[in-house]
């Protein structure tokens, strides 16, 4: 099959890689597109060390499955392989399971190619409505609405989103959801244009001397810096959210954390189902996230397109002989 695949730093388009083989109380699923995430870019620069099939972000069609009612369907999926017995997996938590595989991440080939496989329980069926550009968005989508499951945000809140990218955009109409006041602040003005017309409050850059009136400051800047940056502009014994995933190291001073009594909240995979239902009834909007559509056989210029600066989300689409 076709596929991208990551060896030694190195992005390759590959037309003969293996398909796989799924295993028992697995689906194989063709893939129909998939979306090119800073996961993705960071896998490049060695976040991981991982080697393989990069691409967690997809849509796809059941064609192989033990379960009939499956085939055909047009999924989405959870990219978390767990084993369902170590102590995680029993206390609810099979993200956090010590012994899972992560699609595209970790020592599971991932939605850059023809298939992939993924355990049945994995899968979310795509409504009617949905197109396929747009259900490429459910698992970031998930993933911020998982901050709804963590921390409760009351309409009297003020959150501040930092970051104008794929992720922030999203968070800020997840957060919005709330009926909370929801200001994304950012570094480009087209963006946060954007943002405006999807009903999001705006600020460009950050003041010369901000006052710290934020609940809630939700880092989605995918820089090591940025921690240090909601730090400045949270309340004392407000909460910072983290979203961005960094290949980089940063120096922190923990002090200010400790004074002003701050907490921290690392924020990962969300649950499919209302991010299903958002995109459904268009409480979130995702079309005009889009920036460009590549072919696999392109692969290698998407991705450098991706990490173009002001770039917003790129995809692959596959065609039926690839």
């Amino acid at each position: 099959m076709h596929a991208l695949v990551l060896a030694h730093g190195t992005l390759q388009f590959t037309p003969d890689h293996p398909q796989p083989i799924p295993g028992d109380g697995e689906a194989l699923i063709r893939v129909l597109r998939a979306g090119i995430c800073n996961t993705d870019l960071e896998l490049v620069q060695g976040y991981q060390n991982f080697a393989g099939v990069p691409g967690h972000e997809f849509v796809g069609v059941v064609e192989q499955c033990q379960i009939q009612q499956w085939l055909g369907q047009r999924v989405a999926g959870e990219i978390n392989i767990a084993c369902g017995a170590c102590r995680s997996c029993r206390a609810g938590m099979p993200t956090h399971c010590r012994q899972r595989c992560v699609l595209g991440i970790h020592a599971r080939d991932g939605a850059f190619a023809s298939y992939l496989t993924l355990p049945i329980e994995n899968l979310h069926p795509v409504p009617e409505g949905i197109s396929d550009s747009e259900a490429v968005f459910v698992e970031p989508l998930a993933a911020c609405f998982e901050m709804l499951e963590q921390v409760q945000i009351r309409p009297t809140a003020q959150i501040l989103v930092l970051g104008d990218g794929k992720m922030g955009l999203l968070a800020g109409q997840v957060l919005r959801l709330t009926g909370a006041s929801v200001t994304l602040q950012g570094k480009h003005p087209e963006k946060l244009a954007l943002a405006e017309r999807l009903g999001l409050q705006t600020r460009l850059g950050t003041p010369a001397q901000p006052e710290r009136e934020f609940d809630f400051v939700v880092e989605c800047t995918g820089s090591a810096a940025g921690l240090e940056l909601a730090r400045q502009l949270v309340r004392p014994r407000g909460t910072i959210i983290l979203k961005s995933t960094v290949a980089g190291q940063s120096t922190l001073n923990l002090a200010p954390f400790v004074v002003d009594e701050l907490t921290v909240v690392g924020s990962r995979c969300g649950p499919f189902a209302p991010a299903l239902e958002a995109l459904k009834d268009r409480r979130v909007i995702v079309a005009p996230l889009l920036s460009a559509t590549y072919p696999l056989q392109g692969g290698v210029e998407a991705f450098a397109h991706a990490a173009r600066p002001g770039t917003l989300k790129v995809q692959l689409a596959m065609t039926r002989q690839s």
